[in-house]
């Protein structure tokens, strides 16, 4: 998540900084009925990735931190912006890298080809040989706002760049959250906002063209802690995907399609916007989920964040996809590997899945067997 004003320093480095979000209209709509009822994109099935958010001064060195990746079997690891350090340590270890550039380089991207040239120079060829690259994406959660326009531009200049050195087999794209969504429910109705649609329709008709995923930022939390009395908390954590949860599952139905989590429905909403926007078959990758453990806000309590995460890592390796998709794993990153210090005070500095000591919040189990 981003914003800016008094943040906009913590937004340059990338990641989630705001202490407040946006919840798409639809995501409400969908939680107030739900009160009244009764009731990997290119070979990703079975893994799952962290975000390595870096707005904190007592973090472990990156060799440290990429050390842990290997250590607890996370097989992708998603950078807000680029760091030559951190990508020598991941030189040779396999971990699938999504590499993302600042916001503010937005514009001079999308405007100078030699500026985006410049950056894969430094940035991308390098380490091509040595480094697994999955994804570049230009910009986090700009689309709709005033850089959305640069976000295609951007694509098409970073695309040139990597083919002119040579590189091949690294889309580029960008990562959405759902503001990028109308008011719509059920998922089927899901649909992009007036304000998103103008940049959204042509950027997914070119990212359908290049077999590039759009990434999403899914966060069911917002919905949960902005309407705790009609959300139902274990709709929002995945409770269904659990194995020792004994809890009731509200569920939803649409034409249907049966959804027992707010999770799939987020991402099949999203997946009924693009199809209504022309690109049919396009992937989507989940490239943020996660929920707070502390900072004083509804919900946000260890307990619920250990189940929520180790929900969706099971629901993720289980490959069982969602009822618009079903048996199409949905490559998914957690967020994020740490609490960061240098957030804004409240639940933005407690979605760490470790401590900046390096000993886990919670324990999660990346393989999902729990």
């Amino acid at each position: 998540m981003s914003s800016g004003g008094a943040r906009k320093a913590a937004a340059a480095a990338g990641g989630r900084v705001g202490a407040a979000r946006t919840v798409a209209p639809w995501i409400v709509a969908c939680s107030l009925l739900l009160c009244a009822s009764s009731v990997l994109f290119q070979g990703a099935e079975g893994a799952i990735g962290v975000n390595y958010g870096m707005i904190a001064n007592n973090l472990p060195s990156p060799d440290k931190v990429i050390a842990m990746y290997k250590a607890n079997n996370i097989k992708y690891v998603r950078l807000f912006h680029p760091d030559t350090t951190v990508l020598a340590a991941l030189q040779g270890t396999g971990i699938g890298v999504v590499l993302g550039t600042l916001n503010e380089d937005l514009a001079q991207l999308a405007s100078d080809e030699s500026f985006a040239a410049s950056w894969v120079a430094s940035y991308v060829k390098p380490f091509a040989g040595t480094v697994t690259f999955r994804y570049i994406t230009a910009g986090n959660e700009v689309i709709p706002g005033d850089l959305g326009v640069h976000v295609l531009p951007a694509i098409r200049n970073l695309e040139a760049a990597i083919r002119a050195v040579g590189v091949t087999g690294v889309p580029v794209t960008t990562a959405v959250a759902t503001s990028v969504l109308g008011a719509s429910y059920p998922p089927s109705q899901g649909a992009f906002s007036e304000g998103a649609a103008p940049v959204m329709v042509p950027l997914v008709a070119h990212l359908l063209s290049k077999n590039a995923p759009l990434l999403v930022n899914v966060y069911p939390y917002f919905a949960y802690a902005a309407e705790p009395e009609t959300v139902q908390l274990g709709y929002a954590l995945l409770a269904g995907s659990s194995a020792t949860s004994n809890s009731k599952v509200v569920s939803i139905t649409d034409g249907g399609l049966v959804y027992t989590n707010m999770f799939d429905a987020i991402v099949d909403a999203a997946h009924a916007a693009v199809e209504k926007a022309g690109a049919q078959g396009l992937e989507l990758v989940v490239s943020e989920t996660g929920w707070p453990s502390g900072g004083g806000a509804t919900g946000a309590t260890v307990e619920n964040a250990a189940a929520y995460n180790n929900n969706v890592v099971r629901h993720v390796a289980a490959g069982t996809g969602t009822p618009r998709r079903p048996g199409k794993a949905v490559e998914t990153y957690l967020f994020a590997m740490f609490n960061e210090n240098q957030k804004p005070e409240g639940t933005e500095q407690h979605f760490g899945l470790f401590q900046p000591d390096m000993t886990a919040v919670y324990p999660v189990d990346f393989a999902g067997s729990y």
